[in-house]
């Protein structure tokens, strides 16, 4: 596991993980704006940033929230992702999410076609993505205004400016990336809170160079989100905005499936991990492990149990080994879901130290001591710090029985940190 003294190592290690595969370039650059919606003395700030390919692809997947009421670059997404023969990149603003907005389509295509343009390519083969409030228009005019900037500066954005300028309440630029055949898979992602996916509010971004076909990257993308964010929870909250986008360039010689999909999926977990330790006021990673269920879904689901209790959310932020907690959180789910484990049968472990089994619990005071201690050395606090300290997890593993399933579940404390930043989200 990594681990970080200051920011500066964190950057250093994010540079060499920010591999730009071939056939990419990508930009970013700052606007102002004074929003139509509130009044304000100085304007807002918003960052446009571009993802674009040299050449238009066929090779490119999709994965969008189930939210009901998804916003409008969800809504063209889900078009382009059904109508589009080949693809050629995505627009990116943070600052306002375009969900529910009057004219939110509208506006988002119009812009699009300015950009089209600048890049000589069509509309229709252009993806937005946006984030950031939850109801206001676009400043579009501001926005179209500084298309011409934004494509020059394709010549010499990097990666690491991407990932900075797509963030919200993020702390911390994330950036993950995995060698596969002779090319890579690299991928940019943000979220901080309005995190449970299917998916959460979070973009991601996936670039590589891997010559793959289309049904072959839309099902080994399927794959890897589930695995990867659809695994996590922040908050319990899924937003209106998660949207992950993946292209190929194709400039690279292709590799078997599996060899592709396992480095796709280790991006996305490591990315999804990364996401929940930059969850707002995100004091302790939580990774669950459960078995022995009766299969991955009925695990998946007694992960996200445990990890969304707000009882355990607190006590594990209060550095508070109050084990009994987890118990309640798993019986709870379980009575509520009609299937019962035999608690005869159950195991639980924290930290590596069994904590209950066959129906009872074991405890004294020299393993509270340790529980407790053990708590304390995975703390972090990169709200403050502005970069993850290092990227050890709380480990909880659950054996249920003896059945198949299992699923590994990612989640976070709950903090002051969190009802502050959420209470003054707009203020």
């Amino acid at each position: 596991m990594s681990e970080y003294q200051n920011e500066r190592d964190y950057l250093s290690d994010l540079k060499d993980r920010a591999v730009l595969p071939s056939g990419f370039r990508v930009a970013a650059v700052p606007i102002s704006f004074f929003p139509t919606e509130r009044a304000v003395s100085d304007p807002l700030k918003m960052n446009l940033s571009l993802i674009a390919l040299d050449k238009p692809t066929e090779s490119f997947a999709a994965v969008f929230t189930r939210n009901a009421f998804p916003g409008a670059p969800v809504k063209i997404g889900r078009r382009r992702l059904s109508e589009a023969k080949a693809v050629s990149g995505v627009l990116i603003n943070n600052k306002i999410s375009n969900v529910c907005a009057e004219g939110g389509e509208e506006d988002a295509e119009e812009i699009l076609s300015v950009l089209g343009k600048s890049l000589g390519v069509p509309r229709e083969s252009l993806f937005p993505a946006s984030t950031g409030i939850i109801g206001w228009r676009l400043p579009k005019k501001e926005m179209k205004e500084a298309i011409p900037e934004l494509t020059a500066a394709l010549d010499s954005g990097t990666l690491p400016e991407l990932a900075r300028a797509i963030m919200t309440t993020d702390a911390f630029p994330k950036i993950r990336s995995a060698a596969v055949g002779s090319g890579v898979v690299t991928a940019v992602a943000k979220g901080a809170g309005m995190i449970e996916p299917n998916m959460a509010t979070m973009l991601c971004f996936i670039m590589t160079d891997i010559t793959v076909s289309r049904d072959d990257f839309r099902r080994a993308l399927n794959a890897a989100v589930d695995a990867g964010f659809n695994s996590i929870s922040v908050d319990g909250d899924q937003s209106t905005s998660d949207t992950v986008l993946a292209f190929s360039s194709c400039q690279k010689d292709g590799v078997p499936y599996e060899s592709f999909a396992n480095a796709l999926k280790s991006v996305c977990v490591q990315l999804a991990e990364d996401i929940v330790r930059n969850g707002e006021g995100v004091h302790h990673v939580m990774k669950v492990k459960i078995s022995g269920a009766l299969d991955d879904a009925e695990a998946k689901r007694a992960g996200k149990a445990i990890v969304n209790s707000p009882l355990v959310k607190t006590a594990v932020f209060g550095n508070d080994p109050n084990v009994g907690r987890l118990i309640s959180a798993l019986g709870d789910d379980f009575g509520n879901h009609g299937a019962l484990p035999d608690p005869e049968k159950v195991t639980v472990s924290l930290g590596g130290r069994t904590v209950f089994r066959s129906g009872s619990f074991v405890l004294d005071e020299e393993c509270e001591r340790f529980l407790s201690q053990y708590l304390k050395l995975r703390q972090i606090n990169p709200g403050e710090k502005r970069y993850p300290e290092h990227e050890n997890c709380v480990e909880i593993e659950i054996s249920l029985g003896d059945g198949d399933g299992r699923a590994v579940v990612v989640g976070a404390d709950l903090t002051y940190d969190y009802v502050k930043e959420n209470a003054d989200y707009r203020s």
